[in-house]
């Protein structure tokens, strides 16, 4: 992993200009691109609402005749075969306009589409502690009982007392158990380290169905944090029956003070308004996109501060502890469904230690933030971070959309 303050890349002057160049995957429009819009009412009598899209070079077309939600096209024997039909799919704009409307909510024109969080029905789960260097991060965390201060010192004497063993050891094996066993005697043991190195994966629920936002909105920080970053991540989509069928881009926004506190408040740190951003597509897995391109996926974070501070970090799914197959099936299986399927953030590597105002404080957030996610194979999900008290209320939950579908003929 790479963490350093330094230029960003060439980014257009405003990153919500319109340019589909720097939003799409690297081979653009090669793969089977899907997401959601939210379009205008067309008439009296005729409201709008959200709709599932797909994404082609020739334009954005809607899919609300072929599947409401999206959780009912990935539920779909063949998702790409059902998402590239254009029987009944209504163009509704260049990718471009979409683009350029897809503005924080003061801002946007509600009268044009504008891209919505790609997910709907589905569960929002995430596993915790999949890399070495997060897991360190997170022990870190514990021991300083979420104050910043301190862990630096604590930082540099677990690094050397542990660091090289955690990422060598698979998870759950004899080697792990040894680990423990040596780690516990030290008295160096901690819970981030069960699930970390041991035979089960953390998985909690991130954030509720509806709840995610998406490209171009604000993500919110709890107004009493003062410890907090982003975690960019490679999120699986998954359908009822635990086939991966598509990815996309997440930002499990942290608060590492709340949770350094306590791990009893998991919750509180990671699930306020708008904590939660997907994005900015799903791209199906296809003949030109594989299980093994999503494991071998680089994760580049950009953050841009209204202060003039930069950071640039770059992560690879291919240094992760657990196989993407091994953390789904420790998900959904006979002892838990999710009927509508759900999308599982895989974990970050991300763990920003720079120092932003005084040395030794690590990184937080500052209101104004510029957040930029971006993968080759995936496409790139931008958003500004804000309180999540002065974000853009939830207000359309799951109850609303059956609403808007039946007024629109759609159920």
């Amino acid at each position: 992993m790479i963490s350093r303050n330094g230029p960003r890349r060439s980014d257009p002057a405003s990153p919500w200009g319109g340019d589909p160049d720097t939003f799409l995957p690297e081979d653009k429009y090669a793969g089977t691109l899907v997401g959601r819009a939210w379009l205008p009412a067309s008439g009296p009598g005729r409201p709008g609402g959200p709709a599932v899209i797909a994404v082609r070079e020739d334009g954005v077309y809607d899919l609300s005749s072929l599947a409401p939600t999206c959780a009912e096209l990935m539920e779909a024997d063949d998702p790409p075969a059902l998402a590239g039909s254009i029987d009944g799919a209504v163009r509704i704009g260049t990718l471009g306009e979409l683009l350029g409307n897809s503005l924080p909510n003061r801002d946007r024109d509600r009268s044009r589409p504008f891209l919505l969080a790609p997910v709907d029905l589905q569960s929002v789960k995430a596993c915790g502690v999949t890399f070495a260097a997060s897991l360190l991060e997170r022990v870190i965390d514990e021991r300083a009982g979420g104050d910043p201060g301190k862990a630096e010192h604590i930082r540099k004497d677990l690094s050397g007392r542990v660091g090289a063993d955690i990422r060598r050891v698979r998870p759950g094996s004899e080697a792990a158990e040894r680990l423990k066993d040596a780690l516990v005697r030290q008295g160096l043991w901690s819970q981030y380290l069960e699930v970390g190195i041991g035979p089960n994966a953390e998985v909690f629920t991130k954030a509720q169905p509806m709840s995610a936002v998406g490209y171009g909105a604000e993500i919110g920080i709890h107004p009493q944090s003062v410890w907090n970053n982003p975690e960019p991540e490679i999120v699986l989509v998954v359908d009822s029956r635990g086939r991966i069928v598509g990815a996309t881009l997440g930002n499990d926004v942290n608060l590492r003070d709340f949770e350094g506190r306590s791990a009893l408040l998991l919750g509180r740190a990671k699930d306020n308004n708008a904590s939660c951003a997907l994005g900015p597509l799903i791209r199906l897995l296809d003949e030109t996109f594989t299980l093994d391109d999503i494991r071998r996926c680089d994760v580049r974070l950009d953050i841009e501060g209204p202060d003039g501070f930069r950071l640039t970090d770059v992560s690879s799914l291919k240094e992760i502890s657990r196989d993407v197959t091994d953390l789904v099936g420790q998900t959904i299986g006979r002892d838990h469904q999710y009927p509508d399927g759900l999308v599982l953030f895989t974990g970050t590597m991300f763990t920003p230690n720079a120092d932003r105002d005084e040395a030794g404080m690590g990184f937080t957030h500052r209101i104004g933030d510029l957040v930029s996610i971006s993968s080759p194979k995936v496409g790139t999900l931008v958003n500004r971070v804000n309180r999540s008290d002065r974000v853009e209320p939830w207000t359309f939950g799951v109850g609303a959309l059956m609403r808007n579908l039946s007024a629109r003929g759609l159920l």
